[in-house]
């Protein structure tokens, strides 16, 4: 279905302005008629008022007014006709209907067209992705940027490990035609579309960097991750996800990930590992720099002949001083007053 613009009805006040004077014409006309009927005269003055004064109201039915970043698709009879798009004030033929299948759709975190002020409504239900109400709406398809904030799933990464997730994709209608007749209900159909989105990209990354784990499917390992990628993770997202609405009309102008963490049955498990690894990280630099310093003490007394000794009182220096720098206390000093020997 290709989408016909029709740039050419502003003509909404000339018809307005018509109709109106025509209507109190025919009021004078009847008034006009009732008096020559009275006096004797034919009653066809009175006839055409009267006809005009029934039938009249339905050139207001065609008149249509569209703010901007508003778009109505009109059919006739079932049959597409264009769509309005432009803001201003349109005339088209009244018995034209507009569609909008997801017109009484809210997605929760949208910001639709006059959704700021939410009626309540005794009809409701919710979906994976978001919570979605049923309100009266009109016909009108907003052209804005509207924003999806998809409700947190629970995925299992590409090790196994369950992780929650939650992303923001910002979005908006490009193509009326699509929106309307390719699919039943675009809004809902975003919304299903996002989920499978994330739960198909989630899989191929690991929460944390893991090694042997190939995220871009070259064959390599690489160190991609959830957590430490989410901007690559979020630009597959988008991607695939306009790959999948692109049937709709939508565009996906951005996605971002607002929520990740591990899922609460592991959560306390993971933080252990990781609090684990730092305390292995920390104690290898500590490792590290107390080798060094011994180093830098042997080789100082052997540079400045303060004191010579052998490979035994080496080795018992280098493990005082290792007990003393990799310690995780504080230790008593033991002063030696006797001889060195």
């Amino acid at each position: 279905m290709k989408e016909i613009v029709l740039n050419n009805r502003k003509n909404g006040m000339l018809v307005l302005i018509l109709t109106s004077l025509l209507y109190l014409a025919a009021i004078g006309g009847c008034v006009g008629g009732a008096v020559l009927f009275s006096g004797g005269g034919l009653p066809v003055l009175l006839v055409i008022s009267i006809v005009w004064l029934c039938v009249g109201w339905i050139p207001y039915c065609g008149l249509k007014i569209l703010k901007p970043q508003e778009a109505l698709v009109l059919t006739l009879f079932g049959k597409y006709v264009g769509t309005l798009k432009d803001a201003g004030f349109y005339y088209v033929n009244p018995f034209c209907s507009s569609i909008n299948p997801a017109a009484k759709t809210r997605l929760g975190q949208s910001g639709d067209v006059d959704s700021g002020k939410q009626k309540a409504s005794p009809l409701s239900f919710s979906l994976d992705s978001s919570s979605i109400s049923v309100q009266p709406s009109d016909r009108k398809i907003s052209l804005k940027i509207m924003t999806l904030n998809n409700c947190r799933q629970k995925i299992n990464d590409c090790l196994g490990n369950p992780v929650e997730i939650g992303i923001a994709v910002m979005w908006r209608v490009v193509d009326t035609a699509k929106a309307v007749f390719h699919v039943d209900n675009y809004k809902e159909y975003l919304s299903l579309q996002c989920d499978s989105a994330v739960r198909s990209i989630v899989q191929i990354y690991p929460y944390d960097i893991s090694p042997n784990v190939d995220t871009t499917g070259d064959g390599i390992a690489d160190e991609g991750s959830l957590r430490g990628s989410s901007e690559e993770v979020a630009a597959r997202i988008r991607q695939v996800l306009q790959e999948k609405v692109k049937e709709a009309g939508l565009e996906i102008i951005d996605t971002r990930i607002t929520y990740l963490a591990y899922a609460p049955e592991i959560a306390a498990v993971m933080l252990q590992r990781q609090q684990a690894s730092a305390v292995i990280d920390a104690r290898k630099m500590i490792v590290d720099g107390a080798v060094g310093m011994v180093e830098m003490a042997l080789e100082r007394l052997e540079e400045k002949q303060t004191v010579e000794l052998d490979d035994e009182r080496k080795a018992a220096m280098v493990s005082n001083l290792l007990v003393v720098l990799c310690g995780s206390h504080e230790v008593s000093p033991v002063v030696n007053a006797g001889n060195l020997y």
